[in-house]
């Protein structure tokens, strides 16, 4: 884990609509993505819903598309959405 720090996350199409929530400030020590969504799935069963399945999910770090492996040191915004699809 890393120092704590005050990130926005946001949450855009049925990631908002589970969460209830179309963005939040968060304080975390988490070091990846990965662990970012481990905090976020123990906080309560929407959230845990919201993030049952990584490979429905994209993000973007300062939106940036991103992978759920990258580091969050330095990160101001976190985005979570579902693949887009469409031309």
């Amino acid at each position: 884990m890393t120092e704590p720090a005050r990130t926005e996350v946001v949450y855009f199409a049925w990631v908002r609509e589970r969460i209830g929530l179309p963005r939040e400030s968060i304080t975390t020590s988490a070091a990846t993505v990965t662990d970012l969504v481990e905090e976020l799935r123990a906080r309560e069963p929407r959230y845990a819903a919201a993030f049952a399945d990584l490979s429905a999910l994209r993000v973007a770090l300062d939106q940036e598309l991103s992978d759920f492996s990258a580091p969050l040191a330095g990160v101001r915004e976190v985005a979570f959405f579902p693949p887009m699809t469409g031309g």
